[in-house]
């Protein structure tokens, strides 16, 4: 019910037209002398004072916009984290301590809190739409050309290695075509694994040798 209340009160729109100020109270330019605002949060926090949360929200609804807008947030933005500060008030009224700290400065504290919370969420939004947008964005399309080149290359690496002798064809396949370890082509073809790496270098020399021979 007081959800609906502070909608009302801080984004009627859509109803009727009209500037800010008809729809939020406005700042008194001599605030109100001696007003006991921790007394007014202990009445909403004993009994759901709404007279005592009215008096609140006149006062303090529009200086938490004002103090958003000074500092950084859109006119949107500032409408509604006031109406969440207020809306926080009214639902944490039992948790405030004035022997902690007065009614202005644990209100604004919730103004400042609710602030950062907004900020990050946007920060975590702003980052998933990129990983979004980089997920989805399409690979660049090849050329004929380059397709065709690269597929002239692999034919090339085909003929060269066929035209290795067996021992070495075998090797070279294992390594970078199955991309397997040293380790692990030493225990599969039985052989110590200083074996496997003069194999493999003296194969890949050999490969080289052919393919240049094949351009």
């Amino acid at each position: 019910m007081m959800t609906v209340l502070l909608q009302r009160r801080i984004s009627g729109h859509g109803r009727r037209s009209g500037s800010l100020a008809k729809r939020w109270p406005r700042v008194k330019e001599r605030p109100e002398i001696a007003v006991d605002w921790s007394g007014l949060i202990a009445q909403i926090a004993l009994r759901g004072d709404r007279e005592a949360f009215r008096r609140l929200f006149e006062f303090f609804a529009p200086r938490v916009k004002g103090y958003l807008l000074r500092t950084g947030s859109s006119e949107a933005e500032a409408e509604e984290i006031a109406q969440e500060t207020m809306i926080a008030l009214w639902r944490k009224a039992d948790r405030f301590d004035p022997a902690t700290s007065g009614a202005v400065a644990w209100i604004y504290t919730i103004a400042r809190n609710l602030r950062i919370d907004a900020v990050r969420r946007g920060r975590r939004a702003k980052r998933m739409l990129q990983d979004i947008e980089a997920e989805y964005r399409p690979e660049p399309v090849e050329s004929t050309e380059t397709t065709h080149g690269r597929s002239q290359e692999a034919a090339h690496v085909e003929a060269a290695l066929q035209r290795l002798p067996v021992q070495q064809s075998e090797i070279i396949r294992l390594s970078f075509l199955e991309e397997r370890p040293h380790s692990e082509i030493a225990a599969l073809l039985g052989i110590p694994l200083g074996t496997v790496k003069s194999r493999v270098r003296l194969a890949m020399n050999r490969l080289r040798e052919l393919l240049d021979d094949l351009k």
